[in-house]
């Protein structure tokens, strides 16, 4: 977030239609089993690295965050559910190459309990979310599809919801 230019005022997210979100992370539970799950912390940023330079795989924007010292995560925004499983099975993809790694290491024991794993995929329909930033710089779901003013959508998030709804407030 540092270097980017703050928008002044209260801003809404471009997004239109259904919006894929992909929360994914990772647990160290044994600080001392470093050769356990360092692999698996740095396999993400090589991964994001990948989905950056080839935008038609359809990542939108991701954001990496922290829960504790011992859990790590990334929101992912996605063009489409499709592009996602795509990307998650697509032989030439590192993500791959990282999945069999562990998937070898967990069959032979040597990766349970040191690190764990997690994902959770929404596809959010139309009408379903919305969105507000206050003097901030392009986040979360307005850095995957562009920042509106607010009065774009409504003020309100009655009014934004329904605007995603094509209705009425």
């Amino acid at each position: 977030m540092f270097g980017k230019r703050v928008v002044p005022g209260r801003t809404t997210a471009a997004a239109e239609g259904e919006v894929v979100v992909l929360l994914i992370g990772t647990r160290i539970n044994h600080f001392w089993a470093v050769h356990h799950w360092m692999p698996v912390l740095t396999a993400m940023p090589r991964m994001l690295r990948e989905l950056r330079k080839d935008p038609e795989r359809g990542l939108l924007n991701a954001v990496l965050l922290t829960a504790s010292p011992r859990t790590y995560y990334v929101v992912q925004y996605w063009e489409s559910k499709e592009k996602l499983y795509a990307y998650a099975h697509a032989p030439d993809a590192f993500h791959r190459v990282a999945w069999a790694a562990l998937n070898r290491k967990e069959r032979k024991g040597k990766a349970r309990q040191h690190v764990g794993l997690w994902h959770e995929t929404y596809v959010v329909s139309a009408g379903s979310y919305e969105s507000i930033y206050a003097d901030m710089p392009a986040f979360g779901l307005a850095a995957a599809t562009g920042v509106l003013p607010i009065e774009a959508r409504g003020r309100s998030a009655k009014e934004r919801f329904a605007h995603r709804r094509g209705a009425s407030a």
